[in-house]
């Protein structure tokens, strides 16, 4: 038995699905809130024996685990930009998370598509228009025979491919020469250029993991090159569009509306964020992987990486040189 911490569940959702019967035989503590306050993590933490982290919500930095000695394994799934990895080894702790989990989030993908919709339908505007007893407020766009673009061809990415065909639209695709050849060989189009992926789509979406090679990779010139009332879609990372450039493309006009379910700072929660209220932009608060049937596949994972360390037998490893000859053959 381990005692095990989870952070960030904020509406108690986990012990209510399938997977969470995987920790049974351990002593689990949930804590619903968010809390990147040091001190306060130090105390609710003091016993934990495993950490289990809720994607991205919690930074996890050498000035807690400093403060942890009980700490052994902290579990996770996917990319870790938040959790300092050096600071784990130097204080012992090993870091579990399942990398290459399979199947891409169909969540994810689903709520790109929805937010396309929603952008190119104009659907909050008109609800808003609605209930304010105004009727119609504009008029939208048909998907059918315009063009998509892809920024990033990868799981997720040909998911949103596919229904984007089966919406009548044609589908270009820009990144790297991996996912332009896959692109190639699912059928889709891959531009002559990087400025005429730009120009050439009604609605573009980012589909790229946030590394540093990929920070900032979507510039001034390239929203410059969109047309006036195309759509952006981001629901990858905010960080892969450098600060402000969103919003000064916005107010430029190019492109004409943003739809996006992630944000530089996160949780977001000034009240006057001038990107969340200004008039061309469909913001959701990082949803995109926040479904019943998403967080009950992904918590799976994570459980097995708690059962099989107490096991003595720890999988999906980041820093293996924790555990010194203890090594997994």
């Amino acid at each position: 038995m381990m005692r095990v911490h989870i952070l960030d569940d904020w509406f108690d959702t986990l012990r209510h699905l399938p997977s969470f019967a995987a920790l049974e035989r351990h002593d689990v503590k949930i804590w619903n809130d968010h809390c990147e306050d040091i001190d306060t993590l130090a105390t609710r933490l003091a016993d934990a024996e495993a950490l289990v982290l809720f994607r991205e919500r919690t930074p996890i930095t050498e000035g807690l685990l400093a403060r942890l000695p009980k700490l052994k394994l902290i579990a996770q799934r996917g990319v870790y930009p938040h959790v300092d990895v050096p600071a784990c080894t130097k204080h012992g702790k090993l870091l579990s998370s399942n990398m290459s989990a399979g199947q891409p989030s169909y969540a994810a993908a689903e709520l790109t598509w929805a937010l396309v919709l929603a952008g190119m339908r104009q659907l909050p505007q008109q609800m808003a228009s609605l209930r304010a007893g105004q009727w119609q407020m504009g008029v939208g766009k048909s998907l059918r025979g315009r063009t998509l673009g892809l920024y990033g061809f990868g799981r997720i990415g040909a998911v949103v491919a596919g229904y984007a065909k089966a919406f009548g639209m044609k589908v270009t695709v820009w990144g790297t020469e991996a996912g332009r050849a896959r692109a190639l060989e699912a059928g889709c189009i891959v531009p002559e250029s990087r400025e005429a992926f730009f120009s050439g789509a009604d609605v573009i979406s980012l589909h790229l993991r946030l590394i540093p090679a990929t920070r900032g990779i979507i510039t001034p010139e390239d929203l410059a090159a969109m047309k006036p009332g195309s759509l952006l879609v981001n629901t990858s990372r905010s960080g892969l569009i450098a600060p402000g450039v969103l919003l000064a493309g916005l107010n430029a006009g190019r492109p004409g509306m943003a739809a996006l379910d992630v944000f530089d700072v996160e949780p977001l929660t000034d009240a006057k964020d001038a990107l969340v209220h200004h008039p061309n932009v469909i913001g959701t608060p990082h949803i995109g992987f926040v479904t019943e049937d998403e967080l009950d596949l992904q918590f799976a994972d994570i459980y097995e990486e708690i059962n099989a360390f107490a096991a003595g037998c720890p999988i999906h490893v980041i820093n293996p040189e924790v555990l010194g000859d203890k090594r997994p053959a």
